[in-house]
């Protein structure tokens, strides 16, 4: 065993030989939206994007389905699967079968099995004084996707949000190979601040962030301004809270959109600096033009996250 669940990394490597370890995680959301079709994609987008914030190849899947049979059609659970192996086939692995079983309301997800080099795995912890951190996708889907079974969200907000959760973290991985990659996970149910905490436990480092350059979602800020939150966001606050710093001309609604629960997020790369521009260049070159320099490492200070 190479890495376990001592770390509260992505996922669990298993090395086979010298050259090869398997990557293992496993994962499932209840529905986010009401289309089965997205929902398959989404949830196997955010299964499938533990193998690939390890550094790993996903190689197959296995579906892990709860759903109401006597509630709703077959047709319904065909869509999710059907939405689910477009994605699997799209990250170049395979569908071997799983397990479904009767449930009050639907689950789904996958577990998934990744190949990855041993001197080459992505661990969420190894960042280094002077590292620039790098955020692939933006943040804010969980008080989207909330606020829209209000219908307060406006359909380009909600579309711009589901095309980001779609996609596959692949391409940015397969970038990020070429490059020296100190650490790595990616944001999803913590939230951005839960994660980022993650990689900095143990360490005599901080994480300083700019406000201002992390992106967000649009109109994910005026949902909370409007009220709408989620019940993950008072969980992970208090999970953060006692190793955070923010200035005091900060706003509410900024904290709160660190904390927002992310499904099937953006990766977050500790890089050299002297890397930085080349990443981003190479990030964008690619067409994830969403991704942004949000921060970098230091010796510890105040906090081991400084937000200004």
């Amino acid at each position: 065993m190479l890495v376990g669940f001592d770390t509260s990394d992505d996922a669990g490597v298993y090395r086979l030989n010298d050259e090869q370890a398997l990557v293992f995680t496993a994962d499932f959301i209840t529905p986010p939206v009401d289309d089965p079709l997205i929902y398959g994609q989404i949830a196997a987008a955010n299964s499938l994007s533990d193998i690939y914030a390890m550094g790993g190849k996903p190689l197959s899947c296995l579906n892990l389905v709860g759903f109401p049979s006597g509630k709703l059609d077959n047709e319904v659970l065909e869509g999710i699967i059907a939405g689910a192996l477009q994605k699997i086939t799209e990250a170049g692995a395979v569908l071997l079968g799983g397990h479904t079983t009767d449930d009050d309301e639907p689950k789904f997800g996958l577990t998934v099995t990744g190949l990855v080099h041993p001197e080459k795995i992505w661990r969420n912890s190894g960042l280094q004084d002077g590292d620039h951190l790098i955020l692939t996708k933006p943040i804010g889907s969980g008080v989207l996707l909330n606020a829209n079974k209000k219908k307060l969200v406006s359909q380009n907000a909600l579309q711009e949000c589901i095309e980001s959760m779609t996609k596959l973290n692949k391409t940015a991985a397969e970038l990020m190979a070429d490059f020296e990659i100190h650490a790595a996970t990616d944001i999803t149910g913590f939230g951005f601040a839960g994660h980022a905490l993650e990689m900095v436990q143990g360490d005599e480092l901080t994480l300083n962030f700019t406000l201002d350059k992390i992106p967000f979602f649009r109109e994910a800020c005026q949902m909370y301004l409007n009220g709408i939150t989620t019940r993950v966001n008072k969980i992970n606050r208090e999970m953060v809270e006692q190793h955070w710093s923010f200035p005091h001309e900060s706003r509410p609604e900024q904290q709160e959109l660190l904390l927002d629960p992310q499904t099937s997020g953006g990766l977050l790369f500790a890089v050299p600096g002297d890397q930085s521009a080349s990443v981003i260049s190479a990030l964008h070159n690619a067409g994830i033009t969403s991704s942004k320099q949000v921060g970098f490492v230091s010796k510890f200070k105040i906090a081991k996250l400084i937000f200004s």
